[in-house]
């Protein structure tokens, strides 16, 4: 008897909006790498650093490339099937660090491009939700195919807490719910490699 084939690894890159340490935006995507470790077979989650990205700046692109660290994270961004995005919402719109990632990885090739992806937030009284929906707006024209379903938009500051002081996810039923995200992602991912 032939053993099954194995199903592909994909390879999801995970990019939060903030960059600090302790975001809750963050915690999200470490427990997302989690849940897949621990159940979701077939899906990997990096976390990409955007920490090092200049602002974009038209002038820094000489001959052709881009400065060490866009050139970097570009290269990763290519490689990834799928993202995953953690969207603080700031001013009712997405994060400045998140969209200067956005840009400098559109700029000549667009690395996005034809990939699938979902966004994932937590905050205030919406979660994040203003960012998602900006964040997809951005989306239609990087050509990502966001899932539609479920959201997850999680306000961190209700009781009981959601997460702990380092940031980390502590509630069950949110780590369930990222699953039903993950678990959406990678039958989407998966579904728009087959056509």
């Amino acid at each position: 008897m032939e053993a099954a084939a194995a199903k592909p690894v994909l390879r999801v890159a995970a990019i939060c909006g903030s960059l600090r340490k302790t975001s809750f935006n963050r915690g999200l995507l470490r427990a997302a790498a989690e849940v897949c470790e621990d159940s979701i077979p077939g899906l990997r989650v990096d976390q990409l650093d955007i920490s090092d990205l200049p602002i974009i700046n038209t002038d820094l692109e000489t001959d052709g490339g881009f400065p060490p660290a866009v050139e970097a994270f570009r290269a990763k961004v290519c490689q990834a099937d799928c993202f995953l995005f953690g969207a603080p919402e700031y001013n009712y719109s997405i994060a400045t660090p998140l969209k200067n990632a956005l840009d400098w990885a559109s700029r000549g090739k667009n690395c996005w491009a034809d990939k699938p992806a979902a966004i994932v937030s937590a905050g205030g009284g919406f979660g994040g939700g203003r960012s998602q929906y900006h964040l997809r707006q951005v989306g239609v024209f990087l050509d990502l195919h966001f899932i539609n379903k479920p959201e997850l938009c999680v306000q961190a500051f209700q009781q009981p807490p959601k997460f702990d002081n380092d940031g980390n996810l502590i509630d069950d039923q949110i780590r369930e719910r990222l699953k039903q995200v993950l678990l959406s992602l990678q039958a989407f991912t998966l579904r728009l490699q087959k056509d």
